[in-house]
């Protein structure tokens, strides 16, 4: 250490506000002279903070117009979600899905079929716009023709459980109920969840409106029971038994439900004569 530098140290501990100075002299020199500034827990003078430079909040990514869309879906803004879908350019098939939706949840079937035609004339493989093509038929109870959409769209997308449901329900609206067991059983090996699902938002559309709200609960129970979900199965069966379902030697006559037979639940659900919804 030079002359100095003690000068500067025995200066800046005798007079703290000289410290900086002090400081600064110092780092000339070691500049100067090439030498790299080691910490010293001794001899160092005691460093001047530099004053904390103010921190900037993260910029808010802005809403696109797209977002804005869905917020409106899920709000139920069907209309304004429709403008601002339109909105949207290029074209993209995703978009006219979501329009079709929107006017699904209107009621206004001809607009929606529109625009799952436009989605499906700008992407041929859009499986979901296939579907909710299928879903347009079977409200207008075309239930042929939702067969024939509902399988289209399992051809490219054969492991989605909301398309094996639909196709189950719309074979159940053809009163063929032993295919629709076997989609609803496809269906539920796929998502133990697919009938249980509520939100109204997504791409694809799930058809539940059937005429036989009875006989349609008891084939859920059914496809809980041969599944082995036994606590499913009895809120259908009840369900069914609520709403009117006739035939209950079936509940005992039917194999899928013989591992439930000896179940206390199961028993007092046939012995009780619940009232008709």
């Amino acid at each position: 250490m030079t002359v100095l530098h003690f000068a500067l140290i025995l200066a800046a501990a005798a007079f703290p506000p000289f410290a900086a100075v002090a400081q600064e002299v110092v780092a000339q020199e070691n500049a100067a002279a090439g030498q790299s500034l080691v910490a010293d827990s001794k001899n160092a003078v005691p460093a001047v903070p530099a004053p904390t430079a103010e921190v900037s909040p993260a910029p808010v990514k802005p809403v696109s117009i797209m977002m804005r869309g869905d917020i409106a879906m899920a709000r139920k803004f069907y209309r304004e979600a429709i403008d601002y879908f339109r909105s949207i350019r290029p074209e993209q098939a995703l978009v006219w899905n979501k329009i079709g939706i929107a006017y699904h949840h209107l009621g206004e079937m001809d607009q929606a079929r529109k625009a799952y035609e436009r989605a499906i004339k700008l992407d041929k493989r859009y499986a979901e716009a296939i579907n909710n093509l299928g879903t347009v038929h079977y409200a207008r109870h075309s239930f042929r023709r939702a067969v024939s959409q509902y399988n289209k769209a399992l051809k490219l997308s054969p492991h989605s459980a909301g398309m094996w449901s639909n196709l189950g329900t719309a074979w159940f609206a053809r009163k063929n109920y032993a295919k629709a067991s076997e989609c609803y059983a496809k269906a539920l090996e796929l998502d133990p969840e697919v009938f249980e699902h509520r939100s109204t938002a997504g791409t694809l559309l799930q058809e539940r409106s059937v005429a036989e709200r009875a006989k349609f609960h008891f084939y859920l129970s059914k496809t809980y029971a041969q599944a082995g979900m036994n606590e499913r199965a009895l809120q259908y069966m009840r369900m069914a038994l609520e709403e009117g379902f006739k035939e209950r030697k079936r509940f005992v006559e039917d194999p899928e439900f013989a591992q439930m037979q000896e179940l206390p639940e199961f028993k007092e659900l046939l012995a009780l004569q619940p009232r008709i919804l």
